[in-house]
């Protein structure tokens, strides 16, 4: 899967070192060198050819986290990958916060460009899918009678997805990467109760394994070295909706024992806070492996 990537880059270097990637790996560049060129691009007539935006943090004039307000502002749903040579804990939270789909640290490697690439370009594929399917049924949530299939395993996928939405337990989509798992877990709120309520999506094959716990349950101010603010976790984001953890498979161990106390409990603790917050979700999870072989 390939696309039209904007570099947003003020060091020349850094972006024919991306240039080059992309071109190898078959994808078309798109280059500026500020965080207002940037926009620029994704304000003027040729934005719908951008499939992803790679963005530095740390630029003169208009910063990343900058472009990622104005882009939040303007309704701009494009995913973007942000990089920065500072790879500080309180910068990727800042960032991820204010809607980053994943974090590179320069020098970012060929492999590990293209890896968030691919993920991102997924992302968008699922987001155009959910934009035709409202515009057949005119608007509202993405629900299963949206899905139209002559495939019997698909047809099976669907029925389970029916009776998983007429209920509150905690789901697992197990399946290869790319066929639409994502989708399901849109349409199983679609279908069910929580319908209106927040989706909150989090890759947490893209976050750092020191800041999964302070992106998932948060962390209050002064509780590491960088936290210079308060942030409420992605957990208390979804309260009352849906939170989709997208490869799960991929979290650290010792975050997935607070996982299922959060689960169990409907309770996280913040990093550094000195009570658990409540928090009412429903929880949807997916992974490309095979997570009870990996567990024998």
């Amino acid at each position: 899967m390939t696309g039209s990537i904007l570099i947003v880059d003020d060091d020349p270097v850094q972006r024919r070192l991306i240039e080059a990637a992309l071109t190898k790996f078959g994808h078309t560049a798109i280059v500026t060198d500020s965080g207002e060129a940037g926009l620029d691009v994704l304000d003027g007539p040729n934005a719908r050819e951008v499939s992803v935006v790679i963005l530095d943090l740390v630029m003169p004039g208009l910063g990343g986290i900058g472009v990622l307000k104005a882009m939040r502002e303007r309704g701009i749903n494009i995913p973007v990958i942000v990089q920065t040579a500072q790879g500080g804990i309180e910068t990727v939270v800042s960032a991820m916060r204010h809607g980053a789909f994943d974090f590179v640290v320069k020098p970012a490697s060929p492999d590990r460009l293209q890896t968030a690439i691919s993920n991102a370009l997924k992302v968008e594929a699922v987001e155009d899918e959910m934009k035709r399917a409202s515009r057949r049924r005119g608007g509202g949530h993405l629900t299963f009678k949206d899905m139209i299939t002559r495939s019997p395993a698909m047809d099976r996928v669907i029925r389970l997805g029916q009776k998983a939405a007429a209920s509150n337990i905690p789901i697992l989509i197990e399946g290869e990467s790319g066929v639409g798992k994502e989708l399901v877990a849109r349409a199983i709120q679609g279908s069910g109760d929580r319908r209106s309520k927040p989706f909150v999506t989090v890759n947490c094959g893209a976050i750092p394994d020191n800041l999964v716990e302070s992106i998932l349950f948060g962390h209050e101010k002064g509780s590491f070295t960088g936290a210079t603010e308060k942030h409420t976790g992605k957990f208390v984001e979804a309260n009352s909706g849906t939170l989709f953890l997208d490869e799960i498979g991929d979290l650290p161990l010792d975050v997935q024992v607070k996982l299922l106390r959060a689960v169990q409990e409907g309770e996280v603790d913040p990093v550094g806070g000195r009570s658990t917050v409540k928090v009412d979700i429903r929880l949807i999870s997916a992974t490309h492996r095979n997570l009870l072989q990996q567990v024998k």
